[in-house]
């Protein structure tokens, strides 16, 4: 019997040539011996507009609810996730060749639950732009990501939405944290404070940067809200610390 990696994907009002484009890099992953994936296609509303964009796959899971924001739409393909591993994917990105079987590599210690890869910015003139900061390859610590965060203007030095974590890590935490944005920052952040990551050098995703991005929107940084957010996610990840 196969083991099973669950992909997640929130969509809301996506645009097709991305989605599609996310799905073409999913099918050329090359995958161990012994894996597959699924790709659980969330979205934010209840339009079906996901199934009108993509082919028929029988690894494609669509699913539909309340629009409640990317949180909680993450949360609701998790429900359902039926691997053993669990990665984020936003509708708007795509992975590098090699990404799924690089975490599934990382992740084959047990003593690592969760995994992040470098990341190349994909500009809207078709260049792309890398991050200087990237850590060395190897493994982080617990605390190691959180302390970044907390010394660097919140900023961390692994991008979130790479992760790929332990199904059973991610539903102890309460899967994606519950704030407005900067959810996959509250799960990582989370998750490494107890347990060692994995960072990868090779890059594992190309980031779309466009008009359309979530993260761009003014909201997004909006200071009154992007201050609570950061200070619950500080919190939490302080009381997890001390217990």
């Amino acid at each position: 019997m196969s083991r099973l990696l669950s992909i997640i994907t929130p969509v809301y009002n996506p645009e097709p040539e991305h989605l599609r484009t996310a799905y073409q890099a999913l099918c050329d992953q090359q995958m161990p011996t012994g894996w597959e994936w699924e790709w659980l296609v969330q979205e934010d509303g209840t339009t079906g507009v996901a199934q009108d964009i993509l082919p028929s796959d029988a690894r494609i899971d669509f699913g539909t609810g309340r629009h409640n924001g990317v949180a909680i739409t993450r949360n609701l393909a998790l429900s359902r996730a039926r691997g053993e591993l669990v990665k984020n994917h936003d509708q708007d990105d795509y992975l590098a060749p090699g990404a799924l079987e690089r975490d599934i590599a990382a992740l084959s210690d047990p003593d690592i639950g969760w995994t992040t890869s470098r990341v190349l910015d994909l500009l809207p003139d078709g260049t792309l732009h890398g991050f200087e900061h990237d850590p060395p390859e190897g493994p982080l610590e617990p605390g190691q990501i959180y302390e970044h965060w907390r010394t660097h203007d919140f900023r961390l030095p692994v991008h979130p939405t790479t992760l790929c974590i332990r199904r059973d890590l991610a539903v102890q935490f309460g899967g994606w944290m519950a704030v407005p944005g900067s959810d996959d920052t509250g799960l990582i952040i989370a998750a490494s404070m107890g347990t060692r990551g994995w960072f990868t050098h090779d890059v594992g995703l190309y980031y779309r940067k466009w008009e359309g991005q979530g993260s761009e929107q003014s909201a997004h940084t909006e200071p009154v809200e992007w201050h609570a957010r950061m200070h619950l996610i500080d919190e939490r990840a302080r009381m997890l610390a001390a217990s």
